[in-house]
Order: structure tokens, then C-alpha cells, then sequence
């Protein structure tokens, strides 16, 4: 029942934030792009890596998996590896990552419960494991733009089962600026920006132009 007298100005639990998200990122390889016609994918390489890059600024923990690496996907998407340097791959031969203990005890040792998945392909190597662990309790977003599938019908009947089994879809966008969520925070704020200008098209472009321009004014 709503009382008027509990209404304050905080966050929703619902909300992400740093302290209580994990991302895992599953099979972004290239015979998956191969296969990906769900839509163009320059775009899904570019929502991935501002999803990564907003992991990093915002120090959350990530899993890195990919599914037979060596025998028929290929290595991780090497712009996924180089925003993070040493850190391990879990290579799998299951097509639900949460039926590989490595993957499940990955993210059990973050100790979060709001799993932020993306991967490829929507339609089996996301639904699997988001559906799985949903099931055992975890809150899953799946970055939808950050994933991709066989083709457009298969992508989107996939977000559409997922929420129906209570899933939430999202952008990398906005978990980017879900984490960040107050520009007085000022530790982020810098990184946030070039996260935008590197990976946000028409937006990036608006925030180098303000930039620009109140940095004219300024010395003017």
C-alpha cells in the first residue's frame, strides 16, 4: 500500500549499480558473427565493447566465455579481449554456459545476483543461460543490442521469451548510464564521456560539441 510518508529521494533496488552487477559475456567469437543476421554486426561488435568498457570504468566484475575456441567458434572477439588484458577465458562445449560448473562458480565468487548477459547466439547461447539462472534464483539483463541472432524473427522471439519469463532486457547505453546515474559523480565522469564519444554515434557527437563549445566560451 502507498504511504506518502515512505517516499524519499533514493534509488530503486531495482536499479544496477557497480556494487551488486556481474556481466557475463558468452560466445562473442567470429563463426558466431558468421552466423548472426539479426542485424548489422558492426553494430552488436560496437554495443559489446561500450558494454565491456562500462564494466571496467565501473570496476564490475566480468565473466569471459566462449564455446570450443579452439575447434570451430574462434578466439574471443578481440576487442571484448583487449579491454581486458589477462583476464581468463572460460572455453565450454555446452550451449547453456550455465551448465559448465567453471561458469556458474565464476559468478557465484562475485557474490552479485543481477547477471548482465550478453552474447550470441539470442536464441540459444543467451536464453539458455539466462533462463537457467533465472531459475535458481539470480535477476538477469540481457544488453539486447549487445547480442545478436540467426536471424531478426529468431533475436527478438528470444527477448520476447525471455521476458515473459521475467528477464530484462536492456542497452549497453543504458547500463552504462544506469551505473553512472548522477554526473556529480566525479571519479567516472570523465570515463563516461569517452565511453559515449567512442561507442554512442549521434550522442558521442553531441557531447564532443558541448564540450567543444562550452570550452570555447570558457576561454573566451
Amino acid at each position: 500500500m502507498f504511504n506518502r510518508d515512505n517516499v524519499q529521494a533514493a534509488p530503486s533496488p531495482d536499479l544496477l549499480t557497480p556494487e551488486n552487477a556481474v556481466m557475463l559475456f558468452v560466445d562473442h567469437q567470429p563463426q558466431m558473427f558468421f552466423g548472426t543476421g539479426s542485424g548489422d554486426r558492426t553494430a552488436v561488435v560496437n554495443a559489446t565493447v561500450g558494454l565491456a568498457k562500462a564494466a571496467k570504468a565501473f570496476n564490475v566484475p566480468v565473466v569471459l566465455t566462449t564455446v570450443a575456441a579452439e575447434t570451430f567458434s574462434g578466439p574471443l572477439l578481440p576487442q571484448l579481449a583487449e579491454v581486458f588484458p589477462g583476464e581468463p577465458v572460460i572455453d565450454r562445449t555446452t550451449m547453456n554456459a550455465w551448465e559448465d560448473q567453471a561458469v556458474v562458480d565464476a559468478v557465484k565468487a562475485t557474490g552479485r545476483k543481477k547477471i548482465v548477459l550478453a552474447g550470441l547466439w539470442t536464441e540459444v547461447c543467451v536464453v539458455l543461460p539466462a533462463l537457467s539462472a533465472l531459475g535458481q534464483g539470480y535477476e538477469v539483463y540481457v544488453v539486447a543490442d549487445a547480442s545478436g541472432g540467426v536471424t531478426p524473427q529468431s533475436h527478438e522471439h528470444a527477448i520476447q521469451r525471455m521476458i515473459q519469463a521475467g528477464v530484462v532486457p536492456v542497452t549497453w547505453l543504458q547500463v552504462l548510464l544506469e551505473l553512472q546515474r548522477d554526473w556529480a559523480r566525479t571519479e567516472t565522469y570523465e570515463a563516461v564521456g569517452d565511453i559515449v564519444k567512442a561507442h554512442d554515434g549521434a550522442y558521442g557527437l553531441g557531447l564532443t560539441y558541448a564540450q567543444t563549445i562550452m570550452g570555447a566560451h570558457a576561454a573566451g
